[in-house]
């Protein structure tokens, strides 16, 4: 089976290669294919996008529905389902707020639903974290705290990490560590420097320990504090997307050494906020930032909507418009993301994702004894990932493994985000009972047991 190089994998699994050719031709009936065609026909091909994988009916809950009928429980669902697709009482809320005819504000005027919105925020952030600003999607959201930072301190100067995402937008793709998103671009936002994440089972300098690895990730940052001053900020998620978990001690020593050298600590919890990790979010794992960017969930599950929580004492710029969003007090969008975290508090979902999460992590733990291919799991609440390699003492990655093992699972209905070429990512609504936790376990061990014995997609 062949490695596909020329595109980027980085970021996701892609849709070029036999296999996902193979996908289509045994998945799709005649209505899907129709429009699977069309939708060929009429958007831009982008590598993680168009030509897509299928064409859904539905979304309900912890699931998606394919033209056929199908269902698949969906492991990915772009972070926006913590709450489930179509969750009743979101869509109950956006109808209540369509009929009161309170659907847009004017710049300029606010409206109820975007106070209330905006003061649950300031209620269940750490705190501290008390003023929001609300915008159109994530990358929007971190364009608008790296203003903030900028403008806050006087400086420009940003530091991030190499292969992480933090948007399409021209100053979140500057500060991204992915060149997927910003190669062809010709020179990005000046000052947008990079570091390693602390990634203790693929750290580059065969580090032992968490101490060694943290400490040369810190060594790389000073430098760039002592010999480019002027940082406005250090932007991150605190638990990485494919996921990695930093010590909390490592953010400890990075949110300190930020604030000696009078920059911001900036975390994007676009994909984890929202009860994700098993707390509301993720940074009460580790340290408050002093800006936190939200997304995706944000919004409900249903519109899009996103924004950023930070520090009071940064409301300093009546002078100054620094989002300037059409939709930035949407009454629609806020209505939305309100009755979302309502759902998620009556129901006690934060605490169900670190209870399934834990148990999810012991699984896959305890099936690394009898599948070689099984490298490393990681990550913490409902935000999982399994490494899977060739072998696990070089810890090569099996690319191909992983590609098959993602499309024999997608056809016994379960539907999951392979990122880095080879980790597994697990991103299931934070409705997922035990019991469909571990089918979706079971299904994946099947498939690479499979693999594993040569029978590839």
């Amino acid at each position: 089976m062949e490695s596909e190089n020329k595109v980027s994998r980085e970021q996701g699994d892609i849709n070029q290669g036999k296999s996902r050719i193979k996908y289509w031709k045994r998945n799709f009936d005649s209505e899907a294919e129709k429009w699977f065609e069309e939708d060929k026909k009429y958007f831009f091909h982008q590598a993680l996008s168009t030509p897509v994988l299928n064409i859904l009916s539905r979304t309900d809950g912890i699931y998606i529905y394919d033209m056929t009928g199908k269902k698949y429980i969906d492991m990915h669902g772009n972070g926006v389902h913590n709450a489930g697709f179509s969750n009743p009482e979101v869509i109950e809320a956006v109808k209540k707020q369509l009929d009161e005819k309170l659907c847009f504000t004017p710049r300029r005027f606010s409206n109820v639903p975007a106070i209330k919105f905006a003061e649950k925020l300031a209620e269940i952030t750490p705190p501290g974290l008390e003023k929001s600003l609300f915008c159109p999607g994530g990358s929007e959201a971190i364009e608008m705290s790296i203003t903030l930072a900028k403008q806050v301190t006087g400086n420009f100067r940003t530091i991030s990490f190499w292969d992480s995402f933090h948007g399409a937008g021209y100053q979140a793709a500057s500060v991204g560590g992915e060149e997927h998103f910003k190669g062809g671009y010709g020179p990005m936002v000046p000052g947008a420097f990079k570091v390693e994440f602390p990634n203790y089972y693929r750290n580059p300098w065969g580090f032992k320990t968490e101490e060694e690895v943290d400490s040369e990730c810190l060594r790389q940052m000073e430098i760039i504090f002592k010999r480019e001053p002027g940082v406005a900020a250090v932007l991150g998620e605190p638990i990485s997307a494919t996921p990695v978990v930093p010590s909390r001690d490592y953010w400890v020593r990075v949110r300190d050494m930020a604030h000696k050298y009078g920059a911001l600590l900036i975390f994007d919890e676009i994909i984890e906020g929202f009860g994700r990790t098993g707390k509301m979010f993720a940074c009460e794992h580790f340290v408050t930032p002093d800006i936190l960017v939200l997304g995706k969930s944000f919004g409900g599950g249903l519109v899009p909507f996103a924004g950023i929580v930070a520090r009071g004492e940064y409301d300093i710029f009546s002078g100054r418009s620094i989002g300037h969003y059409t939709h930035e007090k949407n009454p629609l969008c806020s209505a939305a993301g309100l009755a979302e975290i309502e759902y998620l508090e009556k129901h006690a979902l934060v605490e169900n994702a670190a209870e399934i999460g834990e148990y999810t992590i012991e699984r896959f733990n305890s099936l690394k004894e009898r599948h070689p291919m099984i490298g490393n799991v990681a990550g913490v609440g409902c935000h999982i990932g399994i490494d899977l390699v060739k072998n696990p003492v070089t810890k090569e990655r099996a690319v191909d493994e992983a590609e098959a093992v993602m499309y024999k699972c997608m056809e016994k209905g379960l539907a999951f985000k392979i990122i880095e070429s080879n980790i597994i990512t697990l991103r299931p609504s934070l409705l997922i009972t035990k019991d469909e936790m571990e089918w979706c376990i079971s299904t994946i061990e099947e498939a690479i047991g499979e693999v594993e014995k040569g029978s590839y997609y």
